[in-house]
């Protein structure tokens, strides 16, 4: 059941018209105070969908990536790099997944100095279920039509592609 509103009006759209008597005209403010609202709504709503599973949607991710990996291991750095954050916040999530027995960790053969996480038989069944729910409430997206996602996809890469997560094609 979704909760009730307890604002009889749009706070952004409020802080839009007193930014533009104060500063002037500045859509971006407006655009990003919405982005940044937005994440917050939609983390709360997959955090809560893996929560029961033990993880958070970052947790999430790092098994999602595993799984898909022909090997069900990827090196650490590589798992970084994919998720694009510090091998700090790897680690730490890592950890965490390896405490929950979904992911193994072992020296990299390969690296002497790099270790391995491959995630494990309770934690291909963890992101199995964990998939079938999220993807039974469209990851928090349901307002949205398959058409609409994709014009959100669009939209951000720009965005994306000035960050430099990725080389434009």
């Amino acid at each position: 059941m979704p909760k009730p509103l307890s604002l009889p009006f749009d706070p952004i759209a409020r802080a839009d018209e007193l930014w533009k008597q104060r500063w002037g005209s500045v859509p971006a403010m407006g655009a990003i105070t919405s982005i940044m609202r937005a994440q917050q709504i939609l983390l709360a709503e997959v955090d809560a969908v893996v929560k029961p599973y033990g993880l958070t949607f970052a947790r999430y991710e790092a098994l999602v990536l595993l799984s898909f990996s022909k090997a069900g291991e990827l090196p650490m750095s590589k798992i970084g790099e994919r998720l694009m954050v510090h091998p700090t916040s790897v680690t730490n999530t890592v950890d965490r997944l390896v405490r929950s027995g979904l992911v193994d960790k072992r020296p990299n053969p390969k690296d002497g100095r790099g270790t391995l996480a491959s995630i494990t038989d309770k934690g291909r069944e963890v992101v199995e279920e964990a998939t079938r729910e999220l993807m039974a409430m469209d990851f928090g997206l349901g307002v949205y039509d398959a058409e609409e996602c994709g014009e959100i996809f669009a939209m951000l890469r720009p965005l994306r592609v000035a960050a430099q997560d990725f080389a434009d094609e």
